[in-house]
């Protein structure tokens, strides 16, 4: 299934698409797309409603969609996760996952504006793999049992100010955090519609010029690893958002690329998870 959020920001109403193409709305089995519905079996209840044909209508042309999911309680990410990335920014390849976490307050819908912040001069891109915990993570006994604790996966732009992440603090949280800097969407997309996790395609354009294309398959730590890996030092909730890495081809691995400016449209794809679109724009 896919499901999705359609509406101005803070009054978005939940939906799904049904094998037609048609969008349903959730308004009779949910107030929204969070935790607690992920928690109470909510994906089944709609997987049943959406058989029996007794979801209503809603048309969704013309009107914005939101983040897929409401209100995370925090957004998870994991740094240098694909070879190819840590090289181009002249990081070693790490032995253990590089964990950092971004303000939930980040997460914004997948064709919003984003905001470049106040006196950014390296505002850059990350075409993510992003993972939506269902059910409570808490010491997993190993990677296999990451499966059960996920409820879909969707694309995230994990946008990055440089100056502010590596040049003003020895944490990153200052140019992970700023206002608008987590677009994700357009659907939640459940385990068994989104193919296999370390085999996805991912791709990236700024201003129609390609800038990034890699796939989950060069992962150093796939999904299952690191769901349990972060189950040994935090509890993982339903309505939790990881961001998994991104592949190469990001401004600050490439010299003379410039970074992004107002005006400027990232365009970003994951196979089977769907299409984002931002123009960015001075906060």
């Amino acid at each position: 299934m896919k499901l999705l959020r359609i509406g101005a920001p803070g009054a978005e109403v939940p939906a799904v698409l049904g094998e037609d193409g048609e969008a349903y709305a959730l308004s009779e089995l949910t107030d929204d797309i969070d935790g607690p519905f992920l928690a109470s079996g909510g994906l089944d209840r709609v997987r049943e409603a959406l058989a029996a044909g007794a979801l209503p209508f809603i048309d969704p042309t013309g009107r914005r969609i939101g983040p897929p999911v409401a209100r995370p309680g925090k957004v998870v990410c994991i740094g240098l996760n694909y070879r190819d990335h840590a090289e181009e920014t002249g990081a070693a390849v790490p032995e253990r996952p590089v964990v950092f976490m971004k303000d939930p307050s980040t997460v914004v819908g997948p064709d919003d504006p984003v905001l470049i912040p106040r006196g950014s001069v390296k505002t850059d891109w990350e075409v993510e793999l992003a993972v939506v915990i269902g059910r409570e993570a808490r010491y997993l006994a190993d990677p296999a049992q990451a499966p059960e604790c996920i409820a879909g996966y969707a694309i995230s732009n994990d946008v990055s100010e440089r100056e502010f992440q590596l040049e003003y603090s020895a944490q990153w949280d200052l140019g992970k955090s700023c206002e608008t800097f987590n677009p994700l969407g357009p659907w939640l997309v459940t385990p068994d519609e989104a193919g296999d996790p370390r085999a996805l395609g991912l791709r990236l354009a700024v201003n129609g010029e390609t800038r990034q294309r890699g796939n989950t398959k060069n992962m150093i730590f796939d999904v299952g690893y690191v769901v349990w890996y972060l189950s040994q030092y935090m509890v993982l909730r339903p309505g939790d958002v990881i961001n998994t890495g991104t592949p190469a081809g990001v401004a600050l691995g490439l010299p003379g690329t410039p970074y992004l400016r107002a005006g400027d449209t990232v365009e970003l794809s994951i196979d089977g998870l769907g299409t984002q679109r931002q123009t960015f724009v001075n906060a």
